[in-house]
């Protein structure tokens, strides 16, 4: 729910203010018709001698400004107030992000999380898995000394993101009930499209710490994957909660999941999975969408004025890019699912970089959100994939 600016900073300021819980605070973006000094600035508490203030680091396109600051300087509202579209803080036991909308307001996400605290003037990043972890040596992330290896730097950062997407966004659902933690059944984890397995692997590596009881299944469909992704687990001795099988996401037996990922399943493979995930009434999705050919291929009468844009092909592909997973999005919501597309990773890592991450809270139908999506895909005269998979309530 919207609520004011002032009461938005001053939420911010507070959780700012208590360096014994806070981790980070991240503000990033630019309002409507401000300009902020800084692309993005950072803090976080450090210990000097003994006392604890607040770092700042500013950066702005290639260079970047540290400074320490007392705790209560007013600097820090200022930089708030210079014109940022989004804030994050993380504390040790809660994430709250604020994005402002074109109107000014405020809106406010809150969700638990376990953080770790480092005071060390030295920033040092906080890992989810640790370089040594042995399934990164398996998977040929790391080296056998446990170092990552140069070549796949790009890999283990989208591993490390994919988990701090991941935790957060299970363990909000856990403590809202939508995720069921039982000493009786497992949490059950599904992998469409798995490929080598990276992130498989990591989720289950860093859930197993977490939970008592989980199961893991990566599907692809390679035999050939099944194979090394098996053999893989066999060395690692873990066969008894991640197993792998070759079939095709629409073929599967698999009756259902708690959590769903699908990380660069190519074009229609994506509806795929996020039509298994929706008819099998899965929790959780983490979509990272690769392709988007059948979307693009029905863009050929262009409404006006439209033909401005996109007669111009590598405008008309991104477009087509962009409605495709908005259309995924709405849909889900039309399915009961709160829903969210996000930046995966930077795209100086990889240009697949959008991920839609939705959590089904049975949330009753609103129709104003039918409304919208049968206005989109007629205006465009489309027939989305997934809206042929799934039964819309339409």
């Amino acid at each position: 729910m919207p609520i004011e600016f002032e009461q938005a900073t001053a939420d911010a300021l507070a959780l700012i203010g208590d360096t014994k819980s806070l981790v980070r605070a991240v503000f990033s973006g630019r309002r409507r018709n401000m300009q902020p000094h800084a692309e993005k600035i950072e803090l976080r508490p450090v210990q000097i001698k003994d006392e604890i203030k607040l770092q700042v680091i500013e950066i702005a396109g290639t260079t970047s400004k540290t400074s320490n600051i007392a705790r209560d300087s007013n600097s820090i509202i200022e930089h708030m107030n210079s014109g940022f579209a989004n804030i994050l803080i993380e504390s040790v036991t809660q994430t709250m992000t604020i994005r402002f909308t074109k109107k000014g307001d405020a809106q406010v996400f809150i969700e638990a999380a376990k953080n770790q605290q480092s005071l060390s003037h030295d920033k040092q990043k906080q890992r989810m898995l640790d370089a040594t972890d042995p399934f990164l040596r398996e998977v040929g992330i790391a080296d056998a000394h446990g170092r990552i290896k140069p070549t796949k730097q790009d890999k283990y950062l989208q591993v490390e993101e994919f988990l701090r997407i991941l935790v957060p966004a299970l363990t909000s659902a856990v403590a809202a009930d939508h995720i069921e933690v039982s000493d009786n059944k497992p949490m059950t984890i599904v992998d469409h499209g798995c490929g080598n397995a990276y992130l498989t692997f990591a989720a289950h590596q860093y859930l197993r710490e977490t939970y008592s009881l989980i199961k893991v299944i990566g599907i692809d469909i390679r035999e050939q994957s099944r194979r090394r992704n098996s053999e893989i687990a066999d060395r690692l001795g873990i066969t008894d909660s991640i197993e792998f099988r070759a079939e095709a996401i629409a073929a599967t037996e698999i009756d259902g999941a708690d959590i769903m990922i699908a990380l660069h399943a190519c074009d229609t493979a994506t509806d795929d999975a996020i039509a298994w995930a929706i008819n099998h009434g899965s929790k959780l999705l983490l979509v990272a969408p690769c392709c988007h050919h059948d979307i693009q291929m029905q863009l050929i009468e262009t409404p006006e004025p439209w033909p401005i844009i996109l007669k111009h092909g590598i405008l008309k592909e991104r477009f087509g890019d962009i409605l495709t997973d908005a259309i995924r999005a709405q849909i889900l919501r039309i399915m009961g699912y709160r829903t969210e597309i996000i930046e995966f990773v930077g795209d100086e890592h990889t240009p697949r970089n959008i991920m839609i991450r939705a959590i089904k809270t049975d949330a009753p139908l609103d129709q104003t959100a039918v409304d919208r999506y049968e206005e989109l895909v007629s205006f465009w005269n489309l027939t989305p994939k997934l809206s042929q998979l799934v039964k819309l309530p339409v």
